[in-house]
């Protein structure tokens, strides 16, 4: 299993955002999106060993398990529907269960340090970060959980909360990347066993 955390500062909470201006007003669910599909997209299908994390402003997580996810398609405008929709049923979600909104897709009343409570029972947390080794060197521990963020930096808060929970903390190449690319880069070192393997 390979899980992706995606911190989204500015995500909005609630469902009334435009699908026509996901940059702007929607708090760049345009990068985010284009991330979630990164993880899952594959030619003619979707990978069914991921799921994806979104922790809206520290408050929601949106999970998307390719186990069970439908509906997702290659472009942004569909994902940022599944958020919508997701978001449009958060009163559903109760104490720890979650709102169900769509197969594979569950909305859980939690931010970043109970999704990281939660996802590191299942694996190790890695950290991708330019400051981090590089891993070819420190390598990919089994079943791991990658976090990442938006446009913006990581808070001294979120920081914190990674560095303690994180198993490592490593880089994918000399030069700064987007998440999407991040993620795809990650893929494509899994699935190679470390460039090892084709």
């Amino acid at each position: 299993m390979r899980q992706f955390v995606c911190l989204g500062h500015d995500v909005p909470t609630d469902p009334d955002f435009s699908l026509d201006d996901l940059a702007g007003g929607a708090g760049r669910l345009d990068a985010l999106c284009r991330s979630i599909t990164a993880a899952f997209v594959l030619s003619h299908g979707i990978r069914t060993d991921v799921r994806v994390h979104l922790v809206c402003q520290d408050e929601l997580t949106i999970t998307f398990d390719g186990a069970t996810l439908r509906h997702l398609h290659p472009d942004e405008r569909s994902t940022a529907a599944l958020v919508r929709t997701a978001l449009e049923h958060r009163a559903e979600a109760i104490g720890a269960l979650p709102a169900e909104p769509s197969p594979g897709v569950e909305l859980y009343r939690r931010g970043l340090e109970a999704t990281l409570e939660a996802v590191t029972t299942d694996g190790a947390l890695v950290q991708l970060h330019e400051d981090g080794d590089a891993v070819v060197d420190a390598g990919l521990p089994e079943n791991p959980v990658f976090v990442l963020s938006d446009h913006r930096d990581f808070t001294d808060e979120e920081a914190t909360l990674i560095d303690a929970a994180a198993d490592r903390r490593v880089r994918l190449g000399p030069e700064r990347l987007h998440a999407d690319h991040a993620i795809t880069i990650t893929h494509h070192y899994l699935d190679t066993q470390g460039y090892t393997q084709f």
